[in-house]
């Protein structure tokens, strides 16, 4: 299979796109909606056939999310390894996704089980970006304590990625919610204090911290915008950017 030539009209050509476990649900309240799984798997063919360079991270709170666990009594780092865990399910059923499109994927974990998945070397993740293979890190930092939106940030950085796309259920950062509030202002850009300071949600506070350290652009929209994806890469669409 030929690869795909990088298109001239896109604005990066290697990008860290990060979603929710939940984002996998669709409207079911747990687990894996496969519909739900095939249509973000075909977002990202989209980007990938504009020839650019997919990372992915994808969380695990449809399945189960350590936070929760500890604070019903389980032990934080036993319940966070749980939650690593998860993130592997999803990614293997993301690969999976994506192969049946014709995609060739790698599923890249921090936990080793190789039976499964490769476990993570740095430069063997960037042969396969530079093959353009879609590179699915999962089971977070493999430390407790770290969210998958810090994991993330840090596999952006250590993959010279120049954005970090966030696909969530909304179209940007708003100062407030929106689904609750009708008065909610849309933020075009804010910066990365702006978003520590008023705690606006975008990611954890540790994962906007390394992102401004390191100067990577977050881009937060809409993974339920058909398109959304591909649109915002060649400029178009409703998002939010969040720079120094």
């Amino acid at each position: 299979m030929s690869k795909p030539v990088l298109d001239a009209s896109v604005t990066y050509s290697r990008v860290m796109l990060k979603i929710s476990g939940e984002a996998l649900m669709g409207d079911q309240g747990f687990g894996l909606h496969p519909p739900t799984v095939q249509r973000i798997a075909q977002e990202v063919k989209s980007v990938h056939d504009l020839g650019v360079e997919i990372c992915m991270v994808i969380g695990g709170g449809n399945i189960f999310r350590g936070l929760a666990g500890s604070a019903q009594g389980m032990e934080r780092t036993t319940a966070d390894y749980m939650g690593m865990l998860a993130t592997v399910m999803n990614a293997l059923a993301m690969q999976s996704a994506l192969e049946q499109l014709g995609v060739f994927t790698r599923v890249i974990s921090a936990i080793p089980m190789d039976q499964v998945c490769e476990p993570y070397i740095r430069r063997r993740a960037v042969r396969h970006l530079e093959k353009k293979r879609v590179c699915i890190f999962a089971a977070g930092t493999g430390n407790p304590y770290f969210t998958t939106d810090t994991a993330a940030t840090l596999r952006a950085n250590e993959m010279a990625c120049q954005a970090i796309f966030k696909g969530t259920k909304v179209d940007g950062v708003y100062d407030k919610d929106p689904k609750k509030h009708a008065d909610a202002k849309r933020y075009e850009t804010v910066s990365y204090d702006e978003c520590l300071a008023r705690h606006l949600g975008v990611m954890d506070a540790s994962a906007i911290a390394l992102a401004r350290d390191n100067n990577l652009p977050i881009i937060v929209f809409s993974l339920d915008e058909p398109g959304g994806f591909r649109g915002i890469l060649r400029g178009e669409g409703t998002y939010t950017r969040v720079t120094g």
